[in-house]
């Protein structure tokens, strides 16, 4: 893969989220020179961090993940085949770097919450997701009677969860899906839906097959976060959360200076070993049980995965030292506008609508997802028309998030609707435009949701009185949802002109 079409993509995706914070920091919302010269740097490596590790995942991680789901197929051991995705997906959520910094949020607002409780748990469900995909493919069970199960069932969990999980749960069905999760879990169900086609006569039905597998396991973290919330969660959470919120006031953020780096990068790259080292185990393992590769692809294979791991470390380091403080702040700062005064809280929803549109049409998965539907329908539904329907669908949930946390109002006054109607489209929508459209619920929800918007969001719910454990999580979750339903109409529009 050129490093260079990675480098492009990188920074399509982190600069016009760059160039809004500095246009609003040097006009309604100053952030001090401080704190944007580490806002500078922060977005310098996080563009040079998810380059690198975007690469090592295009390199030595990806080619595992194919060969061993067609390996798996193959041996046509089905309990051995659930097995092995449990691990897969809980090994590569371990080391999914949007969950990292979900964790990492989650923690600074709730001390009381376990980071790697968290993180091991939304691995758990992950992993069991996956399994319950690769069933689905093997049995050819019709993915939308799954996902119609698999949502209620969700939907009575978090019914049932402290209000303070609610909206980390549906965030972190976002958050899963992202540069490491979802590149290996498609690649494992391709694997298994290619040697699956072969030996299937209707194999029309396998292609349809072969999508949905990242949009169930998805939701597999949702049910897992709910369960933590039930089980584990502490009286203490919401005291926490004022506590937080009151020492937070009056601290100047910057204060540390450009040293805070160099003072995060023992515990990040520390952090990065915990994660990778269970994945680089499980790929030895493979490469002398499963898919034995030549000594010349072991040796990329490695080579991937060192860039793997420098790339993350850079990217973490980046995120946590300058990107999400400067979101937070600038939130901060326009929460306390918005506030004051109604003209501004409609201008903070305004400049959260423009976050979404800008953020989607960033983001390199989904280029890649629009082309993919383009190719599908033979050019009848063109890319521009998929770009603008999520850009609208995206905006639409960042300025609804951005309302909430000046109003309170409920989260499930727009997720219940909004996977109702995703739902219902599902049983009259093509089955591949189905699958497509679950798998693309995280492409929207990418790196710069779960860093800069999160973040963002968090401090302007802190300025403006709310409850950030309430109020903010849940962005994450609006931004995934909306592919579920722009994706599935234009299915239905595909289907009425090839009639």
């Amino acid at each position: 893969m050129n490093i260079l079409q990675k480098l492009k993509e990188t920074v399509s995706s982190v600069m016009p989220i760059m160039a809004i914070v500095l246009l609003l920091s040097v006009t309604i919302a100053p952030l001090g020179w401080a704190l944007i010269a580490r806002f500078l740097v922060g977005g310098v490596l996080v563009i040079l961090g998810l380059t690198v590790f975007l690469l090592g995942i295009d390199v030595g991680i990806i080619p595992i993940g194919e060969r061993s789901g067609a390996a798996l197929a193959a041996k046509r051991n089905l309990p051995l085949l659930l097995i092995v995705a449990f691990a897969v997906g809980f090994i590569v959520t371990v080391a999914e770097p949007d969950v990292q910094v979900l964790a990492n949020q989650v923690k600074g607002i709730s001390p009381s919450v376990s980071k790697w409780g968290l993180i091991l748990m939304i691995a758990a469900g992950v992993g069991l997701f996956v399994s319950l995909g690769m069933l689905r493919t093997v049995l050819s069970f019709p993915l939308n009677i799954l996902l119609l199960i698999s949502y209620a069932v969700v939907f009575v969990l978090a019914a049932v969860t402290p209000a303070e999980f609610q909206g980390v749960a549906f965030d972190s069905g976002g958050a899963t899906t992202g540069p490491m999760t979802v590149p290996f879990i498609m690649a494992l169900g391709v694997g298994v839906a290619a040697v699956r086609a072969k030996t299937n006569a209707q194999s029309a039905s396998s292609n349809d097959d072969s999508f949905g597998l990242t949009g169930i396991a998805s939701i597999g973290p949702i049910a897992a976060v709910c369960l933590y919330g039930i089980i584990f969660a502490h009286p203490s959470a919401k005291a926490d959360v004022d506590a937080l919120i009151e020492s937070a006031e009056g601290v100047e953020v910057s204060a540390q200076g450009l040293g805070v780096f160099v003072q995060l990068l023992p515990e990040i790259t520390h952090e990065v070993v915990s994660a990778l080292l269970p994945l680089a185990i499980m790929a030895a393992v493979f490469q002398f049980t499963l898919i034995k590769m030549p000594p010349v692809q072991v040796i990329r294979m490695v080579r991937g995965f060192v860039l793997s791991f420098v790339g993350l470390v850079v990217f973490l380091t980046g995120a946590n030292g300058g990107f999400m403080p400067a979101g937070e702040r600038l939130g901060e700062v326009l929460g306390a506008l918005a506030a004051s005064s109604s003209v501004w809280a409609v201008l903070l929803v305004a400049i959260g609508f423009a976050f979404g549109a800008v953020v989607v049409i960033a983001e390199p998965a989904v280029w890649v997802l629009t082309d993919q539907v383009e190719s599908v329908s033979g050019g009848t539904i063109k890319r521009k028309v998929m770009l603008v329907a999520l850009s609208a669908g995206v905006a639409t949930s960042i300025g609804l998030s951005m309302l909430r946390v000046l109003t309170g109002f409920s989260l499930w006054y727009v997720l219940i609707p909004g996977y109702a109607l995703s739902l219902i489209l599902a049983f009259f929508c093509p089955k591949l435009f189905t699958g497509i459209a679950f798998d693309s619920g995280g492409v929207a929800s990418g790196t710069m949701t779960s860093t800069f918007i999160l973040s963002f969001t968090l401090g302007a719910s802190s300025a403006s009185g709310g409850n950030p454990a309430v109020d903010a999580f849940g962005v994450i979750a609006l931004v995934a949802m909306t592919p579920l339903i722009a994706i599935q109409l234009l299915g239905l529009v595909y289907k009425a002109r090839s009639k």
